[in-house]
């Protein structure tokens, strides 16, 4: 186990004072200038050869045969900076869950639950201090740039990296993500925005060819990246590997140079992600103004040859220096420059894995409570605990952002690990010793789960079963299926079968089917839980802690209600850059569901779900009192009563949709908010619709419109379940900046 106590990380020096000193000896060193102002003075002393070297990054670990770079701190990015001027490395780390290991090595770094266990919480205070922990341990290491700030929607369930992300609605997206940088970037680090755009399976992610029409991805994907720029301010924007609309992401105009610079007027910088650069004057001609890991590109797209093509002038010379002043600009408005990290900076180790147990415990999602099984009483005599593992830690979804803090538990993959053969990981933080603590006289017993026939005999004399099931989920690989692995399902069925009182809790990377749901009383979505996952879990079980996480992502029954309900066979493409092709490009049609992403296309198909987006159990209830909406300079705003009808104190969230008249678009969640309330206590809430939750983005005109007529707004406790609704006049009218 990790110490409590503070400690010292010495990770190696990141910048010498000699530098520290020759910065306040040029002319951009007055920090009463603007970022603006400072970065042109900046860029006026630049040479050529200095301004090409700003715009590439490769490894900051040896890689492929290549040493470490001088003054790179094993991270996944590095950039020496240019001494003669004063301008400090860059050092980027992965990702939005902690600082991450590249070169495997365990450090004392704090692993936040999953990106969908963030976006269960619905709480963007929560999100938002969650990044600054993470943010605060990047700039003790010495990192000035985290990869963060994941928006991907979840077209497919199966995506193997949904776990990074929020989940399937654009505004919750937008949010939670924008919360989470702006906590980030509180800390005197640069956060990203990634994966832009449409990115959304990993399974051939660098040969696909993202297919959606401009107003389907305006009102979905696009929609989710805007909130989140409006929210977070990231400094810098990372392109995804895919193509879309036939054009990769790093080079393709639209996207870069008409929607996030021309319309969102995005003053950042854009990188590419890490080997998906992959030409010159494309990418740079279409806004690109990183290339990032250039080890895995082949050639450096971004030094030699960017400099002939400006030479020859197929490349104005005001695209490098536009390049070059968005990079400069981020760093003297973050500080970066001012006052940069150092390594050797002090961790609060029990600080900081409170703050990873808040989400933790916030965004635990209780499915199932049949007759109150839930919370267990701690007079249980006897307690069989079940789970792969349940007796070391919790599991923790693979690939770049893999926290791997000291202590943990890492196996072989299984199925292997497609991210560069990456081991499967759990956190330090054991259910088991949780669940000892909660419970001090019982007798606990555990059993891996490996032998269903001895599982089911030992159930028969617990009084109670908890029983631990997983999914694994890993970047650059998507699951088979939604189906749990390893004939879970059936150690669930049997160990249900010898005894009524099993609940389960399910660590997964995303939605499972659950063919045994109806013979089990309780069933838990804990999903990656993070540095003190266990505690988190055992908290809910026996209610010192009342359940409030809230689905962002809707439980299909079956995978044949999906819009693609087939997947891609791995072994039949490529997913990792560097790696040699295999087959043809391929295209992914989007515009089957276009902007009606998750519980919008159950909406559409008719479809029930198996869970529904938005939806979470409480020990305790909770009513809504009628819903009346004002209107003021164009926003409508919801208001209403919610009260603690129970007898325990708990979070309630109601939610706020948005029906439109004539059927203009399918329900949206247009806006929520998180109630602590005591029994009996009632609280009045005012939810804001933003009024592009009202339209519909219109092509030819080039903005948002808003028709005319009655909507309907409701406030409910899920996508799908009623609550009181009222309806309201719109005036038609264009949403323009």
């Amino acid at each position: 186990m990790r110490s409590q106590s503070k400690m010292l990380v010495c990770v190696g020096l990141l910048f010498a004072s000699p530098l520290q000193a020759e910065i306040s000896q040029t002319p951009w060193s007055d920090r009463a200038l603007p970022p603006d102002q400072r970065a042109r003075l900046l860029l006026a002393a630049m040479t050529l050869d200095e301004k090409l070297a700003l715009v590439h990054t490769r490894f900051g670990t040896p890689f492929r045969g290549h040493p470490k770079p001088d003054g790179a701190m094993n991270s996944a990015g590095f950039n020496p900076g240019i001494p003669r001027l004063a301008i400090p490395p860059l050092q980027e780390t992965d990702a939005g869950l902690g600082v991450t290991n590249p070169t495997s090595a365990a450090v004392n770094a704090t692993a936040l639950p999953s990106g969908l266990a963030i976006g269960a919480t619905f709480d963007p205070d929560l999100a938002r201090r969650g990044g600054a922990m993470i943010g605060s341990e990047a700039r003790a290491f010495g990192f000035n740039i985290m990869l963060a700030g994941g928006a991907d929607l979840t077209r497919d369930p199966r995506n193997g990296r949904n776990f990074e992300y929020i989940g399937e609605d654009p505004l919750l997206t937008g949010v939670m993500a924008g919360a989470m940088i702006d906590g980030i970037q509180s800390q005197g680090v640069m956060s990203t925005l990634k994966h832009f755009a449409v990115n959304d399976q990993e399974t051939g992610r660098v040969m696909l060819d993202s297919v959606i029409g401009e107003q389907a991805a305006r009102e979905s994907d696009l929609l989710a990246f805007e909130i989140a720029l409006e929210q977070g301010k990231p400094r810098a924007v990372m392109t995804g590997y895919n193509k879309i609309n036939g054009q990769f992401a790093s080079e393709n105009p639209f996207l870069i140079k008409d929607v996030l610079k021309g319309d969102w007027r995005y003053d950042g910088w854009v990188m590419s992600d890490w080997g998906a650069t992959h030409s010159t004057e494309n990418a740079a001609l279409a806004g690109l103004d990183q290339e990032s890991g250039e080890d895995l590109d082949g050639s450096i797209m971004f030094d030699a040859p960017l400099k002939n093509a400006i030479q020859a002038g197929r490349v104005p010379a005001a695209r490098l220096d536009d390049m070059v002043f968005r990079i400069a600009r981020a760093a003297f408005a973050s500080g970066s420059i001012d006052h940069p990290a150092h390594s050797g900076g002090a961790i609060d180790e029990a600080r900081n894995a409170s703050v990873s147990e808040a989400v933790a415990r916030r965004g635990i999602v209780l499915l199932k409570n049949d007759k109150g099984r839930l919370p267990l009483p701690r007079t249980l005599r006897r307690i069989l605990v079940i789970g792969e593992h349940a007796d070391f830690g919790v599991l923790s979804g693979g690939g770049s952002s893999q926290v791997v803090p000291i202590g943990a538990l890492r196996l072989p993959g299984d199925p292997p690990g497609k991210y560069y053969g990456q081991p499967k990981l759990y956190d330090p933080s054991s259910p088991l010793h949780a669940i000892l603590r909660e419970a001090p006289g019982a007798k606990v017993d555990f059993l891996d789960g490996h032998d269903s026939v001895a599982a089911a005999q030992a159930a028969h004399d617990a009084d109670v079963v908890v029983l631990f099931a997983e999914q694994w989920m890993n970047e650059a690989r998507d699951a088979p299926s939604l189906a749990l692995p390893l004939n879970q399902d059936r150690l669930i069925a049997a160990v249900a079968a010898a005894n009524p009182n099993t609940v389960v809790v399910l660590q997964t990377g995303g939605p499972v089917t659950m063919p045994w749901l109806s013979n089990v009383p309780a069933v838990m979505e804990a999903w990656y839980s993070g540095a003190r996952g266990g505690d988190a879990i055992a908290a809910v079980l026996f209610g010192a802690v009342n359940p409030s996480g809230r689905l962002p992502i809707t439980f299909p029954q079956t995978e044949t209600e999906l819009p693609r309900p087939a997947v891609r066979d791995p072994e039949s493409t490529t997913a990792n850059p560097g790696e040699p092709l295999k087959g043809e490009m391929f295209s992914v049609d989007y515009n089957v569901e276009g902007p009606d992403v998750g519980y919008k296309w159950f909406f559409r198909t008719g479809h029930p779900a198996l869970f529904p987006f938005g939806y979470g159990l409480s020990y305790t209830r909770f009513s809504t009192g009628a819903v009346t909406v004002t209107s003021r300079h164009g926003i409508a705003t919801a208001t209403f009563d919610v009260t603690n009808t129970g007898a325990r104190d708990g979070i309630d969230t109601p939610q706020v949709y948005i029906d439109s008249p004539a059927g203009l678009f399918t329900r949206r969640l247009a806006g929520w908010q998180s109630v602590a309330l005591r029994p009996g206590e009632k609280k009045r809430v005012s939810v804001a619709v933003d009024p592009r939750l009202l339209a519909r983005f219109d092509v030819k005109d080039h903005c948002w419109h808003v028709s005319k007529g009655r909507y309907t707004v409701s406030v409910r406790p899920d996508a799908v379940d009623t609550g009181p609704s009222t309806t309201f006049q719109v005036s038609e009218r264009d949403l323009r900046p």
